[in-house]
């Protein structure tokens, strides 16, 4: 089987490659732009492998993507390509219309072209899996979860694009037949998270003695999923999910920001300690515009349907994360030199036409 993976070279999409390639010895074409969360360095652990190929490529450009499947033939798609990061949504909101609306589309219509042109059985075969994010919902209140039945009500930029994709695939597979599965996950965390993220944030500014960041009272809630247990459930869902189906995937871990960042706090002073604990880093700062208040997913459906729940529980999760992220110091070092050193974004928009 040869799974092509856009985004691939990104957080949860490398962790994707990694699990199929280096565990299960699956091959798979990585597809990325390599925009500015694009990191090759997340794919080294499988950079040599016999069963893996990187392409440098953009989903937006139809020629290339078309030229990507005739060369490559693919027997699925995963789709993990993303402008993904709410603050930026805010500040440029343009990049996630352009690269999750039209390049989903794009890669749609390249995905049909190249589906329709296989022979019955491979025709049969193919899937095309989109991967998306439980903001698409919107907001919840204290109680409740989200379902694969919640109505939309995306509050950003950013989840607003994600809506739009998801409705675009569920379009290509009712009006033309492809073979779609779509999943929606909560926050993913672990190792090779882009730093302007909450938990890598956290971790890097505490190990760096500066501010740990805040948004409002730190009572948001999210459920955290461990991005190795969210690899697994794509890769599940892929194999065993139903034609048409969209499945939530969530880690069962409601925390509020406030008790993440405490969390990781006591974490540093456990494994790094200093003079004095990282929890009196922790600033308060003015919220993000239309922060939503809480998300959290029912995760019935694809625990009895396909027999998959998350393996780690958020203390051990974050665990692993926090030490990952004191072995890797080149990989993070190398970003926050550049690319990304911390500062604050979401203040409000730039784009104004």
């Amino acid at each position: 089987m040869k799974v092509l993976v856009t985004g691939g070279a990104g957080f949860i999409g490398s962790a994707v490659v990694r699990l199929l390639v280096g565990e299960l010895g699956v091959n798979v074409v990585t597809v990325d732009a390599l925009t500015y969360a694009g990191n090759l360095a997340s794919l080294a652990p499988v950079k040599d492998s016999p069963n893996h190929r990187f392409v440098h490529a953009d989903i937006r450009d139809g020629k290339a993507m078309a030229d990507l499947f005739a060369a490559e033939q693919p027997d699925a798609v995963m789709h993990l390509a993303a402008e993904s990061h709410v603050d930026r949504s805010i500040d440029g909101p343009s990049a996630f219309i352009d690269t999750n609306i039209v390049g989903t589309y794009t890669l749609l219509e390249a995905t049909r072209a190249y589906w329709n042109s296989l022979p019955p059985a491979r025709k049969e075969a193919f899937r095309f899996h989109h991967v998306s994010t439980d903001e698409v919902y919107g907001a919840l209140g204290p109680e409740g979860l989200f379902s694969e039945k919640t109505p939309y009500q995306p509050n950003s930029p950013y989840s607003a694009s994600k809506a739009a994709s998801d409705h675009l695939v569920r379009a290509w597979h009712h009006t033309y037949g492809l073979p779609v599965v779509t999943t929606n996950c909560s926050n993913n965390y672990g190792p090779y998270h882009f730093p302007e993220k909450l938990i890598p944030l956290v971790i890097l500014n505490g190990l760096e003695g500066k501010p740990l960041p805040v948004y409002g009272t730190g009572e948001n809630v999210r459920d955290w999923l461990f991005v190795e247990d969210h690899a697994r459930a794509l890769w599940t869902v892929l194999t065993k999910g139903r034609l048409g189906e969209t499945y939530n995937i969530g880690g069962e871990a409601e925390r509020t920001n406030i008790d993440v960042v405490r969390a990781i706090c006591d974490l540093l002073d456990e494994l790094v300690p200093a003079d004095k604990s990282h929890r009196e880093l922790i600033t308060f700062v003015s919220d993000r515009p239309g922060h939503d208040a809480r998300y959290a997913m029912d995760i019935t459906k694809i625990s009895k349907e396909l027999s998959w729940r998350p393996s780690e529980t958020f203390e051990s999760g974050l665990r692993k994360t926090v030490i990952w992220y004191l072995e890797n110091r080149p990989w993070w070092e190398d970003i926050r030199s550049g690319r990304y050193q911390g500062q604050r974004l979401g203040l409000g928009a730039k784009e104004i036409a």
